[in-house]
């Protein structure tokens, strides 16, 4: 009987011959070296691509879980890769270190949130990979190889970005900041106002990202700052609620759009605005509840206003179904060589569409305008280009290229999807052990 898989919105799945949890790096290598391949590696399914999808083998990581050992004056932590973003920040906090930055969802493994490039916002702040001391890993021929940033720096800057094709993470030691306390705002304000203004703003805060709300013609602008007052109590999130109110709006009016905007404006005009401090851990995530498709480009920051403004033109001229906010943040740049952040400070924009609808009308109408920037694809959303086209935008791309091999001799980890996304022939899948 075969096994069944899926993401989180359930546009990706797979039957695998066989899925595995191993408890331990031992366990994961003799998996690899016997399981029917390819292999690949799953964290939580919070991938939008198929990166994890394979007619051999999935392992879970889920049973890789923990804090492994910590060093409190470096406030670095060494921690299982299947452990959840949710549980790490407690045991941060408990030890008291934070993470210095986080995106908005904590459903993610840490392995896999360090795979794909998952990051927060803040011009000044990297995604989670750069946070890295050491990665362990176990490679292709069920072999645990451990590196350093000390002498091995070139090594993880390969396979820091690893998409579970360099090898399967294992255990990380993360470098922390002590723990600490933000000051987060929020407020509306017009969308041609923040267009205008978005170097300033992205700019001036430590952390600043905006949602664009369709047919609303406003954004609502979040700031989270360093905060040494005493904690206020965190307002409860409505945004599940918002969410029901434009998917009704939408439903009901999507061919009355004039009506549409002056009610989803008028609802807008409604939030009230948000300040109060609280502890990191207790700030950045939101609760997703309804599911959704995602595409996210990493742009050259100062082209991020013009990008945003054709993508919401296209939306409100041809896509009246679409009603999730669009999504906006700024990323550092960093060295790693498959990291869309590569040398270059960054502008994300991240489009939606409820995963009860099919996303590929929108998804592909939107990308000619990212890729038209110099947008990079989040390796983890939704996204069509195969080696040919990453190859123009990763200068470092024949170097991982080799990286890879020397760590997969045999393809193990090499799926369909991945041998596209890298250029492999399908002659040489890692297809039987």
């Amino acid at each position: 009987m075969s096994n069944s898989w899926s993401n989180w919105s359930g546009f990706v799945t797979a039957e695998p011959r066989l899925l595995a949890s191993p408890a331990d790096a031992g366990e994961l290598g003799d998996l690899i070296r016997t399981a029917p391949g390819p292999v690949r590696v799953v964290g939580a399914g919070h991938s939008f691509t198929p990166l994890v999808k394979s007619q051999g083998t999935i392992l879970s990581l889920e049973k890789l879980e923990g804090l492994v050992a910590h060093d409190a004056k470096k406030h670095q932590a060494r921690v299982r890769a299947g452990t959840r973003l949710g549980p790490l920040m407690h045991m941060l906090q408990g030890i008291g270190q934070g993470l210095p930055n986080m995106g908005d969802i904590d459903r993610q493994a840490i392995g896999g949130a360090l795979g794909t490039a998952t990051h927060g916002s803040g011009p000044t702040l990297g995604a989670y990979h750069t946070q890295l001391e050491t990665v362990q890993i176990v490679d292709g021929l069920g072999k645990v190889r451990d590196f350093k940033r000390e002498g091995d720096q070139e090594t993880i800057h390969a396979i820091g970005v690893a998409l579970g094709a360099f090898g399967v993470l294992s255990e990380v030691t993360l470098n922390n900041i002590a723990t600490y306390r933000l000051r987060r705002r929020k407020w509306v304000l017009p969308i041609a106002d923040m267009l205008r203004d978005f170097e300033t703003m992205m700019s001036e805060h430590r952390s600043a990202e905006f949602y664009y709300i369709p047919f609303s013609g406003y954004a609502q602008f979040i700031a989270s700052d360093f905060s040494t007052e005493a904690t206020t109590p965190r307002p409860t999130d409505d945004d599940e609620g918002s969410l029901r109110t434009l998917r009704r709006l939408r439903t009901g009016l999507a061919w009355l759009p004039s009506l549409r905007r002056r009610l989803i404006l008028g609802a807008v005009a409604k939030v009230p605005a948000e300040d109060y401090v609280q502890d990191w851990l207790n700030v950045y995530v939101s609760d997703r509840q309804t599911r959704f498709n995602e595409m996210e480009y990493h742009l050259p920051f100062e082209e991020g206003p013009k990008a945003l403004a054709e993508i919401i033109e296209l939306t409100e001229k041809h896509f009246p179904e679409v009603y999730f906010p669009m999504e906006v943040r700024s990323v550092a740049s960093d060295e790693f060589w498959l990291s869309p952040f590569h040398k270059r400070l960054t502008c994300s924009i991240a489009i939606h569409h409820d995963a009860a609808n099919d996303p590929l009308p929108f998804m592909r109408a939107a990308e000619p305008i990212f890729r038209g920037y110099g947008g990079r694809p989040h390796w983890g959303k939704m996204h069509s280009l195969k080696a040919a086209d990453l190859k123009k935008l990763y200068p470092r791309w024949d170097d991982a290229m080799a990286v890879r091999r020397d760590i997969d001799p045999q393809n193990r980890f090499v799926s369909p999807y991945m041998a596209d996304l890298f250029g492999i022939e399908p002659s040489s899948f890692g297809i039987q052990p």
